[in-house]
């Protein structure tokens, strides 16, 4: 009995260490993001396990992992009709509210899920109620896109899907079918969702038939740049749930097909230093030296290597394209953008990238809403129901869906 007591006691302390780390003491519900970051890193540990085996890439395991045990079938309720369908090829989940009795045409969202380009579905419970939520409460259509991840595809395919689905959209017939208003369409996405809607907005201003089609665009948390790692908030919340920074370096490697070898460098920078000239040009639109406010910035410094590896940049060029990073794209393309919302949480890497897209959009002269979380984190918004209900995912998702509302 004593033995076995004292094992007991052993295992939870194990498992009190393994779920343990420090947290700021802000964060909304700091014990349950603990307990939710260690699931996620057990599930990245034994789908890495699986890819040492050989048995499967580590991206596809882990993606069957959170897909697993979170994947539905489309269920319609009594207010939102849910369908499974394609637009020119590619997957979508549509969500279609109720229309209000003075309003035949309906409002409608474009969203794009998150993920780090190579995890997560539209179809998963998170982003199945987010998206039923949105179309009930804004009585919209809400097209939720489920483009190919990495590894079957990498960039600039996933920006591809999500244009080829968006265009089909938006042709007048079919607008028509689903009893959309033309006038009154926007996109948005979190995260890696964020970063793929900014693209298609600013793709759009390049095609005249396209231009001034979305009425606004709501990025949350979005990854916007792959220059820089070495932002306040990266520097920040260098180890913070859920996107720590070493994690975000290595998603924008896997969407690129890059190599794992040059993590470490870019972690210091060392592919964006003042020897590698390709760069140069572009890191005046990411100075957040001038385009973070004093009480972001703080004390940081930037981290700005003298001489760094040049190779990196070449073997991976995608580091520098707009597409990929919309954060340093030129400012014409920015005067061309609808209304913006960008919410942002200080406990995420990504702060400073959405602040700093807010900034330059408003210099261009853009319509920006900063929606700003103290207690969040990156992911939050979407953890709005049990066992992984924040009181800040609540208040985010409300948040937003206020401003599209308000602003539709």
């Amino acid at each position: 009995m004593r033995s076995s007591c004292v094992l007991l006691a052993a295992l939870l302390a194990l498992a009190a260490y393994y779920v343990y780390i420090p947290l700021p003491s802000a964060v909304s519900d700091p014990w349950k993001l603990m307990l939710l970051d260690a699931t996620f890193r057990g599930a990245q540990q034994v789908s890495n396990l699986i890819h040492s085996l050989g048995l499967n890439h580590h991206l596809i395991a882990l993606n069957f992992i959170i897909t697993s045990f979170g994947k539905q079938s489309a269920r319609s309720s009594p207010k939102v009709k849910v369908t499974d369908t394609d637009f020119d090829g590619v997957e979508v989940r549509v969500f279609e509210g109720s229309p209000k009795p003075e309003e035949p045409l309906r409002r409608s969202v474009i969203y794009i899920h998150g993920g780090g380009w190579a995890l997560a579905s539209a179809k998963i419970s998170y982003y199945d109620q987010l998206c039923t939520t949105m179309a009930e409460e804004l009585n919209a259509v809400i097209v939720s896109i489920e483009y190919r991840l990495v590894p079957q595809v990498y960039f600039p395919e996933q920006i591809h899907d999500v244009i080829r689905a968006t265009k089909y959209f938006l042709q007048p017939e079919v607008l028509d079918k689903y009893k959309v208003d033309p006038g009154r369409v926007g996109i948005s996405g979190d995260s890696a969702g964020g970063n793929l809607a900014a693209a298609l907005g600013q793709q759009f201003t390049y095609v005249a038939s396209l231009k001034n089609k979305l009425k606004l665009q709501a990025l949350v948390y979005p990854v916007l740049q792959a220059l820089d790692f070495n932002t306040p908030s990266y520097q920040q919340s260098v180890n913070t749930p859920i996107l720590p920074r070493h994690v975000m370096v290595r998603y924008w490697l896997d969407y690129f097909k890059g190599n794992y070898d040059f993590v470490e460098a870019m972690i210091v920078n060392n592919h964006t230093s003042l020897d590698v000239e390709r760069a140069a040009a572009l890191r005046a639109r990411l100075d957040w030296t001038s385009l973070l406010p004093s009480s972001i910035k703080k004390n940081y410094k930037p981290i700005m290597q003298t001489t760094g590896n040049a190779r990196i940049v070449q073997e991976i060029p995608q580091l520098l394209d707009a597409a990929a990073s919309p954060l340093i794209a030129e400012q014409e393309v920015l005067e061309a953008l609808p209304k913006t919302y960008i919410l942002t949480c200080e406990h995420d890497v990504l702060r400073d990238d959405g602040i700093m897209y807010a900034k330059r959009l408003e210099s261009a002269g853009v319509n920006v809403t900063l929606d700003h979380f103290e207690d969040g984190f990156h992911g939050c918004m979407i953890f709005t129901s049990w066992p992984t209900n924040f009181s800040v995912g609540i208040r985010t998702r409300n948040s937003y869906i206020k401003w599209l509302d308000q602003n539709l």
